[in-house]
């Protein structure tokens, strides 16, 4: 018999983590071998335990999943990294496949999805859901209107922990930046998006589908 494909989960909800574990853990050619709450723990965790596949959520407390998945595949380009998320918009899957991950999942996909999910990235193949897909392949088609789409992925970052409530001071500390470097991504992303404090940043986010509300 093969050698079992060894998996991290990654989310700050222990419950789905653990209907993950038992999801997984019930086929004959996966095994997961250890859990991260945060992108930190995450990245702190991968060094050590070196699984096949990391399965990350993005909506978490602390630096996220893009920065998370970021940070691993430039510590390791051979990273496999299979995103599983709520966020069914088009952005989230466009970041995260530019950032280096080899998959993207609904988390309101069927079970078998995942599984097929996991085994495809374990082998080194690209993994998008055919809706996803479809949806990607028609924005591409036609091009996009949508202004978060002009923001670079440093300052998408940045966007995000804004539009969550957080300050300059504890992005540049999330995010490891200086205060003046956040700053510049502020000004920046206040011009492309033409909003003029943060309540429309967040309002943004939430008609875009990129926070959990």
């Amino acid at each position: 018999m093969s050698r079992k494909i060894r998996v991290m989960l990654v989310d700050d909800h222990a419950m789905v983590r653990m209907g993950f574990r038992m999801l997984l853990g019930g086929t004959q050619d996966i095994e997961v071998v250890c859990e991260a709450e945060d992108g930190e723990a995450a990245y702190q965790l991968y060094t050590e335990i070196q699984p096949d596949v990391v399965v990350m959520d993005l909506s978490m407390p602390g630096m996220g999943g893009i920065e998370a998945l970021r940070r691993l595949t430039t510590r390791d380009r051979e990273a496999r990294v299979l995103v599983l998320s709520a966020h069914e918009d088009s952005a989230h899957p466009r970041r995260a496949l530019k950032a280096g991950a080899m998959g993207y999942v609904s988390k309101r996909s069927a079970p078998e999805e995942l599984i097929d999910a996991v085994r495809s990235v374990g082998a080194g193949r690209i993994y998008l859901g055919v809706e996803l897909a479809r949806k990607l392949a028609v924005q591409e088609l036609h091009g996009s209107a949508n202004p978060v789409e002009s923001l670079s992925e440093r300052e998408f970052a940045v966007f995000l922990q804004l539009a969550k409530g957080q300050s300059v001071a504890q992005i540049a500390e999330t995010l490891h930046l200086s205060p003046n470097t956040v700053g510049t991504h502020l000004y920046n992303i206040k011009q492309k998006l033409g909003v003029g404090n943060q309540a429309e940043l967040t309002l943004i986010a939430v008609r875009n589908g990129l926070l959990d509300v």
